[in-house]
């Protein structure tokens, strides 16, 4: 039994705070026995309480499941963590003697979380077991105070008390930390609850994660089991097996899975009889936790969630991310999330293709990336790109580094850098470990350098550089024309911010390595024939401000898009083609424009799609130049003028250095992708392919 299961009230021990006085979270009494369960809680969260009975305590029951836990992580890629097996293995003790109202639970002890951590509240779904984030607790446990919501098998409390419950915890939260959001995960039922919640209180500060809601049960599949359960007799039970039959994967599709993923097949036959023993073994268990009574219950209550919540939509103002899975067999989903990202004001919509209802419980979900990776994690009114901001983690970094791996391949890029004494050597062993560092240098046609610049220094430096990014990578409009948001979350995930000077100071303040294009959307979208040449604005504000914190300027110089593909209808000749013109327009008036204050071409920054022609793959080439000082230079650059000439230093040693490359790379004998192919085929495709000699 986990640490977990121990914080709930067993119908034998009563309810340590009475029923007329609310079974939610509560503030330390003024006394307690120094031995209580109680206790145990507050070492987990010093500002709030919840009801426990006198449970014994399995310490070294948990003590092997955190070695059985991290025995998995080593054998990590031979085998993958079941979210079911959990879920079903801890449900069974959570559901034993289980009485009582419905109450909160720690489902961590100890550890440690970020400062002024925000409250996260889950709210289960029509189990209301409370587990359904069994793989993510560990995770989310870092940067939330988590506290989850269980409703005991037998519990009747009503769709409309329940709201009431969470509504109690909420405004006690708020008032005693008026200043941190609230965060709410819904799943299924538990998301109409959560939409219930936000329509009551606008005026509190609410972000809401919702997965998959019961909003859409008005036509689900979920209506056919009521009459059934009801016409059939009491000593039979269709309902649970063709609930746990709608919520199986399809065989065929995780053999599938298994394959893309590089397992064994041997590994993947193993997985996939596991998986269906757990879903054949968690039947009994289910008809526990739903048995037909209870089952009935909770399908009514499903329908009046779905029909409050739809009513209430128009008063909502919470932020709210929706999470949609595309293979539900229990709710139309991937439908409804769409449908309310479109009535909702503040809310994002994230879609899992592959995923079915039971979003939270697939192993391939990681549902601190998505928040992370959808710039959803704040401590404070707003979000702070830089102290709100965390790293990604190694298995983070891992993820999008395959996901990149095939294009890194393609461009097999060659990174140069210079030393402190001006010699030029192969690798990034000239861009300092010690920041502040602002990295200068050449946009590339459609951004397509940051990919090998930023995983190569990631992977290579073990430094991850916060890119400087557009305004429309963090927001669009709704109805809009822009690119899908989620195209970008891999950038937000290794710490892009949006340009802006503020942002430009705390990541000075905090000694970070940042990426700076001042030749912006204008040269990632330049015109035929414009191929590496730089449209900088003529202001040096980013000298004036590197130089206030002593950074370090290191330009440098980008070459290889003329390899890969060729501009053949610019902006130019889009603007006159009347569709397309109205097109460009349009994106215009919905794009946040940027330099409105600037003249010449630098401000003429309208966003276009242009038409390109591919080419045989080349290569791409990186060159940083030697690093410009600024630190004991604060006050002389304070002068515009001295600062501007520092400017047009950096815009000249990005000149050459793309100078440089141009020339040296016609001497790269594997300039090509044949030859590279051939030279990996020989040598082995982790080995450094060769370039030109420096």
């Amino acid at each position: 039994m986990s640490y977990a299961m121990s914080q709930l009230l067993s119908s034998s021990e009563g309810c340590r705070f009475p029923c007329s006085s609310s079974p939610v979270l509560r503030r330390q009494p003024t006394s307690m026995p120094a031995k209580s369960n109680y206790n145990r809680v507050r070492s987990t969260s010093q500002r709030l309480a919840v009801s426990v009975g006198n449970v014994p305590a399995m310490r070294s029951t948990e003590k092997r499941r955190l070695e059985k836990e991290e025995n998995e992580r080593k054998e990590k890629g031979k085998t993958r963590k079941s979210g079911w097996k959990d879920y079903i293995e801890q449900s069974k003790e959570l559901i034993k003697s289980d009485g009582g109202p419905p109450r909160w639970f720690s489902p961590l002890h100890g550890g440690s979380r970020l400062n002024n951590s925000p409250l996260l509240l889950y709210l289960p779904g029509i189990d209301g077991v409370g587990l359904g984030l069994i793989l993510h607790h560990q995770k989310l446990g870092k940067i939330f105070d988590m506290w989850c919501l269980h409703i005991p098998v037998k519990d009747r409390t009503p769709f409309t008390e329940l709201v009431k419950m969470v509504e109690r915890t909420i405004r006690s939260e708020n008032q005693s930390y008026p200043n941190r959001p609230i965060y709410i995960i819904g799943d299924s039922l538990g998301a109409c609850l959560a939409l219930a919640v936000a329509a009551h209180n606008p005026d509190i500060d609410l972000v809401l994660i919702l997965a998959n809601p019961a909003t859409s049960y008005n036509r689900s599949q979920l209506q056919r089991i009521t009459p059934l359960l009801e016409a059939m007799p009491r000593q039979f039970s269709p309902g649970v097996p063709y609930f746990l039959s709608l919520m199986a994967d399809d065989p065929s599709r995780m053999v599938l899975d298994y394959m893309v993923k590089g397992l064994p097949l041997q590994n993947t036959a193993r997985e996939l009889l596991g998986d269906l023993s757990i879903l054949s073994s968690s039947l009994p268990v289910f008809a526990e936790i739903l048995p037909r009574e209870t089952l009935l219950w909770k399908l009514q209550m499903l329908k009046s969630s779905s029909t409050y919540a739809n009513s209430r939509l128009h008063s909502i103002k919470a932020q709210i991310l929706m999470l949609s899975s595309g293979k539900d067999q229990l709710l139309p989903s991937k439908q409804e999330g769409e449908k309310l990202y479109r009535l909702l004001p503040k809310c994002e919509l994230r879609k899992f293709d592959d995923s079915g209802h039971f979003l939270f419980l697939d192993d391939s979900v990681d549902l601190l990336t998505i928040i992370k990776s959808t710039c959803f994690y704040r401590r404070g009114k707003y979000r702070d790109y830089v102290s709100d901001f965390i790293p990604p983690s190694p298995d983070e970094l891992q993820k999008i580094m395959e996901t990149f791996r095939l294009f890194n391949s393609l461009t097999s890029s060659v990174m140069l850098s210079t030393l402190e004494d001006g010699t030029i050597v192969r690798g990034l062993d000239g861009i300092p470990w010690e920041g502040p560092v602002l990295l200068v240098g050449y946009h590339m046609l459609l951004t397509l350098d940051v990919i090998p610049l930023v995983t190569k220094i990631a992977s290579e430096k073990k430094i991850l550089v916060r890119g400087v990014a557009h305004p429309s990578f963090f927001e669009k409009p709704k109805n809009g024309k822009l690119p899908e948001l989620s195209l970008y979350d891999s950038y937000r995930l290794m710490g892009a911010v949006p340009v802006a000077a503020s942002n430009f100071y705390k990541l000075f303040s905090s000694k970070a390595h940042v990426l700076l294009f001042p030749g912006g959307m204008r040269e990632a979208l330049h015109r035929k024939g414009e191929e590496y040449k730089l449209f900088w604005p003529e202001q040096a504000e980013f000298v004036r401000m590197a130089a206030r914190f002593g950074a370090k300027i290191v330009p440098f110089g980008t070459v290889g898009e003329d390899d890969f593909g060729q501009v053949v209808i610019d902006y130019d000749d889009l603007i006159k083609i009347p569709y397309f013109g109205a097109e460009i327009e349009s994106l215009a008036k919905e794009a946040v424009m940027l330099r409105g204050d600037a003249e010449g071409e630098v401000a003429n920054q309208p966003i276009h799609l242009p038409g390109i022609l591919p080419k045989f793959p080349g290569r791409f080439y990186f060159y940083f130049g030697k690093p410009i000082e600024t630190r004991g230079r604060e006050k002389e650059l304070r002068d515009r003028d001295k600062a501007h000439k520092v400017y047009v230093e950096v815009k000249s040693e990005v000149e050459k250095c793309i100078a440089y490359l141009k020339e040296k790379r016609e001497s790269d004998p594997y300039r090509c992708l044949i030859p590279r192919l051939l030279y990996q085929a020989t040598h082995g495709f982790t080995h450094d392919i060769p370039t030109f000699e420096i």
